[in-house]
């Protein structure tokens, strides 16, 4: 008889605890996802574009192209110093 009563709780155990499982528990809290405006209207930096000329005497000259004026100017100044040697 404690067999049957072990196996009658078991199984009511077992028939309950999908439903447990299935039902919403949640406080009614949503979860709201927000993008910060200033990341979003981060953009990369495109990389500084070097055109090397050499002329017939054997002198370099360059064109550069970018968005960022310090690395524009600051390319300008390594290529001076590397090409000057």
């Amino acid at each position: 008889m404690a067999k049957y009563n072990l196996v009658f709780a078991c199984s009511i155990v077992l028939l309950f605890l999908p439903v447990q499982a299935c039902t919403d528990n949640r406080n009614d809290q949503q979860t709201v996802f927000t993008q910060e405006p200033e990341i979003r209207d981060i953009r990369p930096n495109k990389p500084v574009k070097i055109k090397l000329k050499r002329n017939v005497t054997g002198s370099y000259s360059w064109e550069l192209r970018g968005d960022d004026a310090e690395k524009l100017l600051e390319t300008d100044g390594k290529l001076r110093r590397v090409l000057e040697e």
